[in-house]
């Protein structure tokens, strides 16, 4: 079972180590608004992580198959997300970048907005599966196995962005607005980018 713990922790890492839209996301808000609402961030994506490794490691097949057949339409609505997302943050005002996030309305938004994003991703779903059959996590020999694996999954997508949330505010202290303002633009700059792939390649598909 510690073996089994060990490596869903490691999946869950990884997973959320890849490199995509979302950690450019999760990076600018850290650097710009600060290690809470980057943190809030990643843990909306660590959830979404979570729910499709539950649907993978226990065979929900009903909900596997909605979002596999459904893969384009989860494409265009998560690649116009981005796209909009992007553009927003590319033209952010100066005095905008300034404003402090404090109260539970913002933090809300943060949380549910990457959530929202991961979830319509149906490649992640498709990877969790893929994975989940690796690890033996079935949940044929009942629900404890696949429990354990969806925690140490969770876990290990969360232990990502605690450590992206912390090392992104120890570079905040060193570098100035103007610089910060810069990654701010272009970090919206390539998450519309990516969004706007993500959307042709649905119509294309």
């Amino acid at each position: 079972m510690s073996s089994l713990l060990i490596r869903g922790f490691v999946l869950g890492l990884a997973v959320a180590a890849a490199p995509g839209p979302i950690f450019f996301l999760c990076l600018r808000r850290t650097l710009v608004r600060g290690w809470l609402f980057g943190l809030v961030s990643g843990l909306g994506v660590a959830t979404a992580d979570g729910f499709y490794a539950a649907v993978a490691v226990f065979g929900i097949t009903a909900i596997t198959s909605l979002l596999t057949g459904e893969r384009k339409a989860l494409a265009l609505a998560g690649g116009a997300l981005l796209i909009v997302l992007g553009v927003r943050i590319a033209l952010e005002k100066p005095k905008d970048l300034a404003t402090p996030v404090a109260n539970g309305r913002h933090l809300a938004w943060a949380y549910l907005s990457t959530l929202g994003l991961t979830i319509t991703n149906p490649a992640t779903i498709l990877s969790f599966a893929a994975l989940a059959a690796t690890l033996g996590a079935g949940a044929g020999g009942g629900y404890l196995r696949p429990a354990f694996v969806v925690f140490a999954v969770l876990l290990g997508s969360a232990a990502w962005w605690c450590l992206l949330a912390g090392a992104t505010t120890g570079l905040r202290a060193r570098i100035t607005p103007r610089v910060i303002r810069g990654m701010g633009t272009l970090s919206g700059l390539a998450i519309a980018g990516l969004g706007l792939v993500a959307a042709i390649s649905a119509l294309a598909g």
